[in-house]
């Protein structure tokens, strides 16, 4: 059975994302293949919405301006204010339940037919 998440993929532009955790999704689902178990499909579907938090957090971000500028104290703060943002991303996902997941993983697990192991 493959499970053909490789759709997903079509959402992470690796020209925009940049960010480690979005190339590390894209190689997570681009190794997709018949031996994925729900358990992976869950995991990688909590990723997507982190991935997806931490896009929505940058942009939310730059509607706020910087007083730092363009100097080295601008890219410092860039620096750790993205390890801030994919931080933020991960805990929302956790502390939320991650409903964005859920919906997702339901839905590809009806799509593909895969069923939860016990």
């Amino acid at each position: 059975m493959s499970i053909g998440i490789n759709g997903l993929n079509s959402y992470i532009d690796p020209s925009v994302a940049g960010a480690a955790s979005g190339t590390k999704l894209s190689e997570k689902l681009g190794k997709s293949d018949s031996d994925t178990s729900a358990e992976e499909l869950k995991e990688v579907c909590r990723e997507f919405e982190s991935y997806f938090l931490e896009q929505v957090y940058k942009e939310m971000f730059k509607t706020i301006g910087s007083e730092e500028g363009d100097g080295p104290l601008g890219s410092l703060v860039d620096y750790f204010k993205d390890g801030a943002i994919q931080s933020l991303a991960a805990q929302t996902t956790e502390q939320s339940g991650g409903p964005l997941a859920q919906q997702l993983y339901e839905q590809m697990k009806r799509n593909y037919g895969i069923t939860e192991e016990s």
